[in-house]
């Protein structure tokens, strides 16, 4: 019988073949390869992400339990992502995540358009006809567009893409107690301090920028090294979605040129959508059971792993008609890239932004995308 494994090139190059060979064994499977239940089925995993009691989200103290036999370093590891409200469970959650709802509505993050498009042009416009994708564009165009709009001077923007990248090797671990790298301990040390020093900047001089609201927002529920979690998980998510989200959007253009012709056909909003159900950066979120329960149909105990298959949910065909093609004008187009509920992504709508901006200005001044 075969096993699920989100590390089989199979479930990344055809995932609605993949997913589909196993969902005929019901919506909830133990992968031994994970050491974990995966959710399959995205009725299930919208339930999944709206119920924080049974499932928690909570990676933060088991790191803190680590880190009392770890060096002093790896404490600021932990104090920096107790302040991610993604990693932490109700109450404590809807404390993190409550006070900045109002900064990340459509509207707030519709007023940015014009930063952005700035910033895309700039990249857009130095580049040559061949270039390194990821180094020269869709790396650096997330971390450009949050530094300029978080109003971080030109200079240090480049230090937000470094320490992204250090500290994924943590964030991005499917175990909780992982070895965290010299690198990524020294980067959230870092993270830290520069956001410590741009909020009290921004409390003495306020810019107009993300971070006047996002400080104005946090006001006196928040303490400064909440605020500072909640301006680190802002950036890091805010890049590294959107770096993944360009990079397997690039790929898709140079290996299937007639998409290309579709793109500029189609309505780019419907199109991002439609990548981000497809292509999206997000494959599985991790969870620890809470409280012992059925789900699924299979017998879930307390302690066990669990796997939110964003990846599979995305391809169910009781909700997409077809999920196996790439139809850019898809419409509805209910995917769970983002999250669900309790823990859907604030960043969702400067994701969009961003990418509709980023791919309308490749468009226009390229005519092809050919792989080197």
């Amino acid at each position: 019988m075969r096993d699920i494994n989100l590390n089989d090139p199979m479930s990344v190059n055809d995932p609605n073949s993949y997913w589909s060979d196993f969902r005929s064994e019901g919506p909830v499977q133990w992968s031994e390869s994970h050491r974990a239940w995966v959710v399959l089925d995205h009725a299930e995993l919208s339930e999944a992400f709206r119920d924080g009691r049974l499932l928690s989200a909570d990676r933060v103290t088991p790191l803190e339990r680590v880190a009392q036999h770890r060096p002093a370093s790896f404490a600021k590891v932990v104090e920096l992502l107790g302040g991610w409200m993604v990693f932490r469970d109700p109450p404590l959650h809807t404390h993190l995540r409550d006070p900045l709802r109002n900064v990340f509505t459509p509207r707030r993050i519709a007023s940015f358009e014009a930063t952005v498009t700035r910033v895309v042009s700039e990249i857009v416009n130095s580049l040559p006809n061949e270039i390194d994708f990821r180094k020269e564009f869709a790396g650096p165009l997330p971390a450009w567009v949050i530094a300029e709009i978080m109003g971080v001077k030109s200079d240090e923007r480049d230090l937000f893409q470094g320490w992204s990248d250090d500290l994924a090797t943590i964030v991005f671990a499917t175990d909780p107690h992982v070895t965290a790298p010299e690198q990524s301990t020294a980067a959230a040390g870092e993270f830290s301090e520069f956001f410590q020093h741009l909020i009290r900047r921004e409390r003495a001089n306020p810019s107009g920028t993300l971070m006047t609201l996002l400080v104005e927002g946090a006001g006196d529920q928040l303490s400064d090294l909440e605020l500072v979690g909640a301006c680190t998980l802002i950036l890091f998510a805010g890049h590294e979605t959107t770096t993944s989200l360009l990079m397997n959007t690039m790929g898709l253009l140079t290996s299937q040129p007639d998409v290309v012709e579709q793109l500029r056909a189609a309505d780019t909003e419907r199109a991002i959508e439609e990548f981000l159900r497809v292509l999206g950066p997000t494959r599985s979120m991790y969870r620890k059971v809470a409280v012992a329960h059925e789900r699924g149909g299979k017998e879930l105990r307390a302690d066990d792993n669990v796997l939110l298959c964003v990846a599979a949910a995305n391809h169910d065909p009781a909700v997409f008609d077809k999920p196996g093609d790439l139809d850019l004008d898809r419409d509805p187009n209910p995917h769970l890239t983002f999250g669900w509920g309790l823990h859907h992504c604030l960043g969702a709508h400067l994701a969009r932004l961003e990418a509709r901006i980023a791919l309308e200005a490749l468009l226009a001044k390229y005519k092809e995308f050919v792989p080197l």
